[in-house]
């Protein structure tokens, strides 16, 4: 306490009550600035996982999916946002479970992005219900981005293995979609209650809501991963400061 005397930040005549509180205050602080600091030293990867893989390091009883300890060898890291065995695209892992409950809590509002390859041609009515919301199991989905992918705009992506369900008569497009929250095999739902079901998805980035490119699939191949550059560890550690949270929480959707 002699040190908030010589500051000036307590009086001389205050009473223990006043003493605690500063102690408490001046210890929270500590802490939150040691765990800034400490976000750089996370453990922190993106992986390309391909499709027939669990979003976990330890297989399924009885299953035929492979899963993560088949292609990553890093001790106690965890996906922040899980995909499903059937869906392929980027994954961040990380030792830091206050980096996984950020980018997947959905106050925080993180835009994921999705390429989903679709039976059907679809048509202007069937994306503005994307886009606005659509009811699953009684609740209606947030608002989302949705774009119809055609001629060069399209994913340049190998052929999947197995390969897709290929029927003459229908043909297949590609829709990117941007949702801010993760239900339950949620883009697969949202194309199916418009009549589009998906063959394939895709999520090809993350957005860190700071500003910068999105985190993304650049540079990886179906089943490669890569630590984070110190620059991409510096943006994530700058989610914790309060004024990312803030702007990020209040981002328009």
């Amino acid at each position: 306490f002699i040190e908030a005397f010589r500051r000036h930040v307590l009086r001389p005549n205050c009473d223990l009550l006043s003493l605690r509180a500063w102690h408490i205050s001046n210890m929270k602080a500590h802490r939150l600035k040691s765990s800034s600091s400490a976000a750089l030293k996370d453990k922190t990867i993106l992986f390309y996982k391909p499709f027939g893989v669990l979003s976990q390091f330890t297989p399924e009883p009885g299953s035929r999916w492979s899963c993560l300890a088949d292609f990553i060898d890093v001790p106690m890291v965890y996906a922040a946002g899980r995909l499903d065995a059937d869906s392929e695209g980027l994954l961040l892992l990380t030792d830091n479970g206050c980096i996984q409950q950020r980018l997947t809590d959905p106050q925080f509002g993180h835009w994921r992005r999705y390429w989903a390859q679709v039976e059907g041609r679809p048509e202007a009515m069937q994306l503005e219900q994307l886009r606005k919301g659509v009811l699953l199991r009684g609740q209606s989905t947030r608002p989302a981005r949705v774009r119809w992918l055609q001629g060069e705009k399209e994913p340049s992506l190998p052929e999947r293995i197995p390969p897709i369900r290929f029927r003459q008569s229908i043909p297949t497009h590609w829709l990117e979609i941007s949702l801010r929250e993760g239900r339950n095999r949620q883009v697969r739902k949202m194309t199916a209650a418009v009549g589009l079901p998906t063959l394939r998805l895709v999520r090809c980035s993350i957005d860190l809501m700071d500003d910068e490119p999105p985190l993304d699939l650049s540079g990886l191949n179906a089943g490669e991963w890569r630590w984070l550059t110190s620059h991409e560890e510096q943006r994530v550690a700058a989610l914790f400061s309060s004024r990312r949270i803030r702007r990020g929480a209040r981002r328009p959707k």
